[in-house]
């Protein structure tokens, strides 16, 4: 995906050229743990709230199409900021709805095949190694791959299954958005985790161009 132009040394030439810093780990952590829980509340909502009747009107599949369309029209405007740089809405845009498309398509599978803890996991395990396979690949990272699945598996699997367990004991509207108040913060430190990891290399090329004034000479 050259067109995206998220290659290290693209990430850094326009970051150098439009005088823009880098995102801490803490800030990345912060923006995408706040950003996709708000996306995540959003994208759980049409379950919630009209779960059956889109059920019935739509099946399954269709109701996880309207949820996925709610996760992939607000997660650019919430966490494009996780890129370095200028331009980052429509980068991040692009970028999201190729990975996260692949990976609710891995989930859906495991789940109506297997269903249960089983299918979840499943879904998790194959649908996070596309999202990273993605993001590594975009980012010129391939190595790191390894890396950016361990992130985003633990920590979207901890806040899945750590909002499931809560959901069960509370049903209803309330337990499902609390569900995905809970896959929201841990995917979301999962994405903002990822992606500092991801950029690693355009922020030491950055950090490399900017320590010589930075010290005088």
């Amino acid at each position: 995906m050259r067109i995206l132009q998220l290659d290290p040394q693209s990430i850094a030439l326009r970051a150098r050229a439009s005088s823009t810093s880098a995102p801490s780990l803490n800030e990345s952590l912060l923006r995408g743990m706040l950003g996709f829980t708000l996306v995540s509340v959003a994208g759980f909502a049409p379950w919630a709230l009209a779960g059956r009747w889109l059920q019935h009107h739509l099946g399954e599949v269709g109701l996880y199409a309207v949820c996925l369309l709610v996760f992939l029209g607000l997660s650019g405007p919430a966490l494009h900021r996780l890129l370095i740089g200028p331009g980052s809405l429509a980068r991040f845009s692009a970028l999201f709805a190729c990975g996260f498309s692949l990976y609710a398509a891995a989930w859906t599978s495991a789940w109506m095949l297997l269903g249960g803890h089983a299918g979840s996991l499943l879904g998790l395990g194959t649908g996070t190694a596309l999202l990273a396979a993605t993001l590594a690949f975009t980012f010129g990272v391939r190595s790191q791959w390894a890396a950016i699945f361990a992130l985003l598996f633990t920590l979207n699997s901890g806040g899945y299954f750590l909002g499931g367990l809560l959901a069960n004991h509370l049903p209803g509207i309330s337990g499902k958005l609390l569900w995905g108040l809970c896959y929201g913060l841990g995917f979301g430190a999962g994405l903002g985790s990822a992606f500092f990891v991801c950029q690693s290399k355009a922020r030491s090329l950055l950090n490399s161009a900017v320590s010589p004034h930075a010290s005088g000479k």
